[in-house]
């Protein structure tokens, strides 16, 4: 079966990262994946998004029409995408920064206040793997060993912020 996300943020907000720990994950798991980035005119501070696509088919196209599952991050994400997700699909919603109503009713709003999540936990910069924890849980298209193997190669060359990021990722786990 094929599934497709959209992550979708500011750049600087790591949508990408999560995008990419996410394939590099269903990729261990022997999924296959592709992976379709997005930039802003600038990359921190203006638009960054990315399609991931995850099957045990070949995929035949990254690009994501009508995905199942859309994940914003920020206010701009929310008008520009919302209306992309197909009827029954989740909508990840940043609620830390995203207050605008959701005026679909064919869709299911998960609200995780990330950047609230992440401060807490004293990272204010883990709000996408605190987002990330809560999407994989709801989704359930990889399993949590698999993204923490994953976060070590996104993180291979910051190794002293891997156990921020496990507790974040298990600190949005844990919400659902």
């Amino acid at each position: 079966m094929l599934l497709k996300t959209i992550f979708a943020g500011f750049g600087g907000q790591g949508v990408l990262s999560m995008g990419l720990t996410l394939i590099q994950a269903a990729m261990s798991e022997g999924k296959n994946v592709t992976y379709l980035p997005s930039y802003g005119a600038e990359v921190r501070g203006g638009t960054a998004n990315c399609t991931v696509a995850i099957s045990d088919e070949d995929i035949a196209s990254p690009v994501a029409s009508s995905p199942e599952f859309i994940v914003v991050m920020n206010q701009p994400s929310l008008a520009r995408f919302q209306n992309q997700i197909q009827s029954g699909g989740l909508l990840f919603v940043n609620s830390s920064l995203v207050e605008a109503e959701i005026l679909r009713g064919d869709i299911e709003v998960v609200s995780v206040p990330a950047n609230s999540i992440a401060e807490e936990l004293g990272s204010p910069r883990s709000a996408n793997i605190v987002m990330l924890g809560a999407f994989i849980k709801k989704s359930n298209l990889v399993s949590v060993p698999s993204v923490i193997e994953a976060l070590k190669t996104t993180l291979k060359n910051r190794q002293k912020l891997i156990d921020v990021n496990k507790r974040a990722l298990t600190a949005g786990y844990e919400l659902f």
